[in-house]
């Protein structure tokens, strides 16, 4: 959980689950600026992951994420009044 998800901290996440579950074939992601930069390309090229965006407006597409969002959003943010990002990761991380 954090304010904002720059391409540079989705490298490094990804590198780490890599390491821990192996690398995928693709990903697919919506057209968010951290999952086109061209950062993000150069490493999925780098590692040979297909990076797979879906269309502008689909979001059906990418339904189980989309599902996910919707759910978390509703039973975790919407259920709590945060008084700051340390107490969402606390209560996230559970």
């Amino acid at each position: 959980m954090d304010y904002s998800l720059p391409a540079q901290r989705v490298i490094r996440l990804l590198a780490q689950l890599v390491e821990r579950y192996g690398k995928p074939e693709r990903l697919r992601s919506d057209n968010g600026p951290e999952f086109i930069s061209q950062a993000l390309q150069d490493w999925c090229k780098d590692h040979t992951v297909d990076l797979c965006w879906i269309e502008p407006g689909k979001p059906t597409q990418n339904a189980y994420i989309e599902r996910f969002n919707g759910t978390f959003r509703r039973e975790v943010l919407d259920a709590h009044v945060f008084s700051s990002i340390k107490q969402v990761r606390q209560i996230v991380d559970g």
